[in-house]
């Protein structure tokens, strides 16, 4: 009364549909993978690479900003510190990979 009949289902053609459907998805995943490199991959290398050569190239004497809002002149460079001069005798000690920007000469007074 409240079951129904079941029918089987016919067999599926045996042609390789979903291989099909997979080539035809391929190339659409290759264009994502591609725009992908090029709008985040790509850009977030060159930066990382400018900001190396940035900070590989500071020396005594260049005016910084650190990533904490630091704003310092450059008295002793280590290999992975320096040491900034913030106020007359006041110096802090931070890690390079701390610097944000070098500055203009004369922006400290």
């Amino acid at each position: 009364m409240f079951i129904s009949t079941a029918y089987a289902q016919t067999a599926p053609a045996a042609g390789g549909g979903e291989m099909s459907a997979l080539l035809s998805q391929a190339p659409f995943f290759l264009v994502m993978l591609a725009v992908l490199y090029f709008l985040m991959i790509r850009p977030q290398m060159k930066r990382q690479k400018e900001h190396r050569t940035m900070i590989d190239a500071l020396a005594k004497g260049d005016e910084i900003a650190t990533i904490g809002g630091v704003i310092g002149k450059v008295t002793k460079l280590g290999d992975s510190t320096l040491t900034l001069e913030v106020a007359n005798g006041i110096e802090l000690q931070v890690q390079r990979s701390a610097v944000a920007q070098v500055l203009p000469k004369g922006t400290m007074k």
